[in-house]
């Protein structure tokens, strides 16, 4: 069973929605399942500080031993920061999908951002 931890928000393609608290800003990476499924992870393409994104919009792609995989932008807004742990290490998506393998912050265009995200139950119904 995957870890789903209830105070993040999901989207359907399998992404965590942190809010930092600070300016309708969030932190973004993949789910436990998400990591799983994938294997190894070898590769992340992430999208670049400054990128105006929408959300539902392909921001970069994840690579493991098993495919290839489109990151998608669970909200509009602008990427803030992207993690730059992964150019050398993209195993923490796998070791620590939750913390070290975040991949992206952005900074959302509206408060309401992230209301239609999933919480952790529905996620939870969405796997079973």
């Amino acid at each position: 069973m995957s870890n789903i931890p209830a105070e993040l928000a999901y989207t359907s393609e399998h992404e965590w929605v942190k809010d930092l608290k600070d300016d309708n800003t969030y932190r973004v990476g993949i789910t436990d399942h998400a990591q799983d499924e994938l294997g190894e992870v070898v590769f992340v393409d992430l999208p670049q500080v400054g990128d105006e994104v929408s959300a539902g919009s392909v921001v970069g792609e994840i690579e493991s031993t098993k495919s290839v995989s489109d990151l998608f932008a669970p909200v509009s807004g602008e990427i803030t920061e992207v993690n730059p742990e992964l150019e050398d290490n993209p195993g923490a998506v796998n070791a620590s999908p939750y913390e070290d393998g975040w991949l992206f912050t952005i900074r959302a265009d509206s408060p309401e951002a992230t209301k239609d995200l999933l919480d952790a139950d529905q996620y939870q119904q969405q796997l079973d």
